[in-house]
């Protein structure tokens, strides 16, 4: 077995620019929240940190509404699922064009009227007031917790790995990654951690937390209108370099049309030699060729780990090229020059495989040599659907890749992703998923009652619906084509958004970009992140302690109790995002379903409905809480993922716990008794 020993470490330089792109916006984030903390002075301390006094004009109200809901889910595990599944996504984000009409058109106006009638500050405040029951408060609380903090720990691990891609080439992050490192090995806790995510993760949940605990509403406020327009300003960049590089809408799609999905893998890498010190490598390519010449390229998954002293390195991700033009490009581009002495014979005769390695990236090319190891493969898996096919990157459904396990026989989840991605029935699910349950979401209903007049809302749906469609149309039509200029990272879609970034500024030769397109989904993991982190306290100081521990706790004690609650939930949330959950997206749409399932309904009751009472509502809130979770357990209790739930009926758990939860308040509401009368007055009749 011949070996080559050098090792050339090639990888995209991040320009300056990206550290000082970080820095300008850390500044001006905490310069907004020193201001925001001098607007508390001498107003009401809950009504100023919490909702800015009501007072949002309309660029504010409608920018912060936007930033909020695009999340980090947007700008990673949405792109991750347009990697991953193709031109479907369009379909399946296609009703959040019209949320903001659902939203705030069906509830903005009376969640205003009555959060003012009553005085109420959070959404659980709404619900305790309007039937002045205090267990009702109490269980909308604790749910919103629940459900919240699940999210607040995906939110961190995005932000993290977004930072993470903006700064992993600058010196001093190297270095500050490296004490890290150091600092924290041989604890079984930081075992499988990587030293620049946990550097990153902690430089980032310092920034986050620090600022929305010190400015409130106001920071969280104007940080979102700033990250909204950061936002909106990397897209609009993105879209045309990306147009341009794969050669126009219609050379793009007839490309994705021709592809065919890849296998998924694993394999083992053997070095020639034990090396003297840790390193890294990334971006990997295989190529081998057989006696009948067939060609074969292959891309090793993430970031390889070989520790000092160690040659052989098992159980690495891998991904097969299967798409014939594909392989050509890739062969063209990392392995056609490379001299015969980088290859070696393998195999059981020593001569019937040629292989080289070489670590490449899509703008420099590959090492001119290739890298002395030697990689051998592990079983493969097909996609559950589309195997070996051309056209479903275009049309639907859409492939599915394999299970990462394999289990003693199919699960319920596993017989679902044979029909594909989002068929007809789970179509219509997301449709109902995004325009209708995304009106039940707290952390959103809680913007509703900041604005300042019935103008301001009018004029911000209009803005908020266009700002949605100048994001989300564009991002699949980028996210599609990163397949095209970005193959093989189907085991890290995750992080194709920022890949992404770095390889149009690259190819375009401004590689200065790269911080302020990185910086877009920054802005949106940042923009949730805060507004989590309020809604999470507001309710635990708000709805548990002052309204049912301590009614009479002075300014005093309330103020400082809301900085130490947002400071230690945001603290656990950082902890836990340590060993971060693997799929982002996943956890957003358990958590987004699982909010709405549960309110929805039963704030639209209270809101519309005079007959409405404590029994109908908290039952329907119940009953949608119970039927989601139980489709949840179901599908892990038969062997699957817990957030690959159960569908029945070929329906995604929203559509099924809306609908129980519309049937429990429609069924209870009537059979038990009328609401106060005086509260029907209060609420439903003009003063």
């Amino acid at each position: 077995m011949s070996s080559i020993s050098n090792f050339q470490i090639l990888a995209v330089n991040a320009s300056d620019a990206a550290i000082w792109t970080f820095v300008v916006y850390t500044l001006l984030v905490f310069v907004i929240a020193g201001f925001a903390n001098n607007l508390l002075k001498g107003r009401s301390f809950l009504s100023e940190y919490f909702l800015g006094s009501r007072g949002l004009g309309v660029w504010a109200f409608a920018l912060t509404f936007a930033a909020t809901s695009a999340s980090g889910g947007s700008f990673t595990g949405f792109p991750a699922k347009i990697y991953t599944h193709g031109w479907i996504l369009a379909l399946w984000i296609a009703s959040y064009m019209v949320y903001p009409l659902c939203t705030m058109g069906l509830l903005g106006k009376r969640v205003n009227q009555v959060a003012r009638k009553s005085g109420a500050i959070t959404i659980p405040d709404v619900l305790r007031d309007r039937f002045d029951s205090r267990s009702f408060g109490l269980v909308a609380t604790l749910l919103i917790v629940f459900f919240l903090s699940f999210n607040l720990i995906a939110q961190f691990k995005a932000g993290s790995v977004i930072l993470q891609t903006l700064i992993q080439d600058v010196d001093a992050f190297k270095g500050l990654s490296g004490f890290v490192g150091s600092s924290v090995s041989g604890m079984d806790f930081f075992s499988e951690v990587d030293p620049g995510y946990f550097t990153c993760l902690v430089l980032f949940g310092v920034l986050v937390i620090v600022y929305t605990t010190y400015g409130g509403f106001h920071a969280v406020v104007w940080t979102d209108v700033m990250q909204g327009v950061v936002m909106i300003a990397g897209v609009a960049i993105m879209l045309p370099l990306t147009l341009s590089q794969v050669g126009g809408l219609r050379s793009g799609t007839e490309q994705m049309a021709r592809m065919v999905p890849p296998r998924i893998g694993t394999a083992s890498i053997e070095l020639a030699a034990a090396t003297d010190s840790s390193r890294a490598l990334t971006n990997i390519w295989i190529a081998q060729t057989n006696t009948d010449d067939i060609r074969q390229v292959y891309r090793l998954s993430g970031s390889i780990a070989i520790p000092a002293g160690e040659r052989i390195i098992d159980d690495i991700p891998v991904v097969e090229i299967r798409t014939p033009e594909e392989i050509e490009r890739l062969w063209e581009k990392f392995f056609s020059d490379l001299p015969e002495s980088a290859w070696h014979q393998i195999g059981p005769s020593e001569a019937n495989i040629r292989q080289t390695a070489v670590e490449g990236n899509s703008v420099l090319g590959a090492t001119e040599s290739g890298l002395g190891i030697i990689c051998t493969f592990g079983e493969f898996q097909d996609y559950q659907y589309g195997a070996d096919r051309t056209g479903h990157y275009v049309s639907g459904p859409a492939p599915m890749p394999p299970k990462s396990e394999q289990d003693d026989g199919p699960t319920d989840a596993e017989v679902a992703a044979a029909a594909g991605f989002l068929p007809l029935g789970m179509a219509i699910s997301f449709f109902f998923m995004w325009a209708i349950s995304g009106t039940g979401q707290p952390q959103y209903m809680v913007r509703l009652m900041a604005f300042k007049d019935s103008k301001t809302l009018r004029r911000a749906i209009i803005t908020v619906t266009i700002y949605y469609g100048l994001i989300y149309f564009p991002l699949v039509v980028i996210f599609c084509y990163s397949r095209i200029l970005l193959p093989g990272m189907e085991n890290e879609a995750d992080r194709i958004m920022p890949a992404m970034a770095v390889t149009l500024t690259e190819n375009a030769g401004y590689g200065w970009l790269a911080g302020l397109l990185i910086a877009a989904p920054f802005a949106a993991v940042m923009s949730t992140v805060d507004s989590f982190l309020l809604v999470i306290s507001s309710a635990l100081v708000r709805d548990v302690y002052q309204r049912n521990i301590s009614p009479n706790a002075s300014e005093t004690t309330i103020k400082r109790l809301c900085y130490l609650t947002t400071l230690v939930i945001g603290t656990i949330a950082l902890v836990c995002a340590i060993n971060p959950p693997a799929y982002l997206q996943d956890i957003i749409v358990y958590v987004g379903s699982g909010l709405a399932a549960c309110f929805l309904f039963p704030v639209v009751a209270l809101l519309f409905w005079k007959r409405s009472n404590t029994a109908g509502c908290l039952g329907s809130m119940l009953v949608g809480f119970a039927t989601h979770l139980f489709m949840h357990v179901l599908s892990w209790w038969r062997g699957g993922e817990f957030t690959d739930p159960v569908n029945l009926f070929g329906f995604s758990p929203v559509v099924v716990a809306l609908a129980t939860s519309l049937i429990a308040v429609l069924v209870i509401t009537p059979i038990t008794p009328k609401p106060p009368e005086h509260l029907v007055k209060k609420y439903f009749e003009k003063e």
